[in-house]
């Protein structure tokens, strides 16, 4: 229930969600039951109080094969934290036996993706009122080890 409300909390606080996009994730809920129907996966460093702080996250979906969330917290971001949570991801991808993780990007996180090694494949179309713009969609090639 904890990791729910810090996940929730990041999502809704994201930077990357101001302005237009606001509406996009205003009502956003990370609940226990989404953690324990997806792979979910925190990326937690230590805080000034010993205990854990959430840099980020991300969840997988295996069936079918989509990184569903992925989110760095603002002040964390340019540290490397989002390549890790790729890279972890991609290996949960190989041992799950996948080939492929499909991306649909917020538009800007659009050359994160690219920086990341996906490859652009098409566009998902808008679809609103909870998403009213297109966005671009990516995939993950899982290279077999």
């Amino acid at each position: 229930m904890r990791d729910a409300k810090r996940l929730t909390r990041l999502v809704r606080g994201s930077g990357a969600y101001e302005g237009k996009y606001a509406a996009a994730v205003a009502g956003y809920r990370v609940g226990p039951d989404y953690i324990e129907a997806h792979r979910a996966f925190v990326a937690v460093g230590a805080d000034e109080h010993g205990g854990g702080r959430v840099l980020g996250f991300y969840s997988l979906v295996l069936a079918p094969p989509e990184l569903d969330l992925l989110f760095v917290a603002d002040e964390a971001q340019g540290r490397g934290i989002g390549l890790l949570l790729v890279a972890h991801m991609q290996a949960e991808a190989r041992a799950a036996g996948l080939d492929r993780v499909k991306v649909v990007s917020h538009l800007p996180a659009e050359d994160f993706y690219h920086r990341a090694g996906a490859v652009r494949t098409g566009t998902a179309l808008a679809n609103p009122p909870a998403v009213p713009w297109d966005r671009p969609e990516f995939e993950f090639r899982i290279p077999s080890e």
